[in-house]
């Protein structure tokens, strides 16, 4: 079964998508102000679901992210689990 045949598959799939147009958008600037800014973008834009949605695709594996992403992924804010949110 592909990633895009479960009920997950297709808003992981565009969650990494939008991940990798961000760090395109900001891989032309120094290295460091791109990682920055990627982080910035997304702790900015993404409400704290996608977010923990990203940080799922990267401790379950890379899934295709652009390693810029990846890098920034320590200045994102993880949000709370979804387990943490419920019991709260």
């Amino acid at each position: 079964m592909s990633p895009d045949e479960t009920p997950h598959g297709k808003t992981e799939t565009k969650l990494i998508y939008m991940a990798n147009q961000i760090a395109t958008f900001f891989k032309t600037q120094p290295a460091g102000e791109a990682v920055q800014g990627v982080a910035t973008h997304i702790n900015k834009f993404w409400e704290p679901r996608m977010r923990r949605q990203l940080f799922a695709i990267i401790d379950h594996g890379d899934g295709g992210l652009n390693p810029l992403v990846l890098e920034a992924a320590s200045l994102i804010h993880r949000p709370a689990s979804a387990e943490d949110v419920k019991s709260a």
